[in-house]
């Protein structure tokens, strides 16, 4: 089967997009990995699939590199954009994810504002952070994050008893200047560095907002740039939570799965 896709990227985290409006298509988990394998097919941390949505502007399928499902805050924003190509919305859009509803806008310059989920709590490891931003992240606040072995002590927490069955995706989070944090990530699914993960980077904000931080919270990722913004209600909640950055289509072909 010949497959017409769009390859994106939104700082980096990187995507094969398929429009399945017909909804003919149905991808098993190991088609969608080989799709997604960087030797032997198009290269991506994940895949998605556009379709139809009977009152929103379109239902977006996700899935990590290997097969398995969660929200991607990266990805969604990568799909309001190819949605907007498509024609399906103009400057705003409200779709089904994962998780549920969500809102977003199309700035100029292919900015994307993306509404995430409130998010009611957190818990503690120690001096660590555990929040739930649409997938579970493990947070860590670190002196030098670009010298700190991400892969090897993510993968650790990932795979450590707490997080069992599941695992968790894990944020090394360094601190810097007027309000700005350096994020890296690695993601369950993917099982390796990203260059950008969109609800670990929310999850580090608000852990940071946390620790004294405030609205809007400036991102360096290794792929680029991002904000969340977001209102930190009196129980230590957080709603209106927003994830900026850009997104990007690379270039489209075709593939044989």
């Amino acid at each position: 089967m010949r497959l017409h896709f769009y390859k994106y990227q939104a700082t980096g985290n990187d995507f094969v997009v398929l429009d399945n409006r017909a909804g003919y298509l149905k991808l098993s988990q190991d088609q969608i990995a080989r799709i997604c394998h960087r030797k032997f097919g198009v290269g991506a941390d994940g895949l998605m699939l556009i379709e139809k949505h009977p009152s929103l502007h379109f239902h977006l399928e996700y899935y990590n590199s290997d097969g398995s499902q969660s929200l991607c805050g990266n990805g969604s924003r990568a799909a309001v954009h190819m949605a907007a190509h498509l024609g399906l919305l103009d400057k705003a859009a409200t779709f089904q994810a994962y998780d549920g509803p969500h809102d977003a806008e199309l700035l100029p310059s292919g900015i994307i504002r993306l509404r995430m989920g409130d998010v009611k709590g957190h818990t503690r490891h120690g001096d660590d952070y555990f929040i739930h931003t649409g997938s579970p992240h493990y947070v860590r606040f670190v002196d030098d994050v670009q010298a700190y072995p991400v892969v090897e002590e993510g993968r650790k927490i990932r795979y450590s008893d707490p997080f069992k069955p599941g695992g968790t995706n894990v944020n090394m989070v360094q601190r810097l200047p007027n309000n700005t944090l350096f994020v890296r990530t690695y993601e369950r699914g993917v099982e390796d560095e990203t260059l950008s993960c969109g609800t670990g980077i929310t999850a580090a904000a608000l852990a940071a907002a946390l620790e004294g931080y405030s609205s809007p919270v400036a991102i360096k990722a290794l792929g680029g740039e991002l904000s969340v913004e977001f209102t930190r209600a009196a129980d230590g909640s957080f709603t209106d939570v927003y994830l900026i950055g850009p997104a990007q289509c690379v270039f489209e072909g075709d593939v044989e799965v």
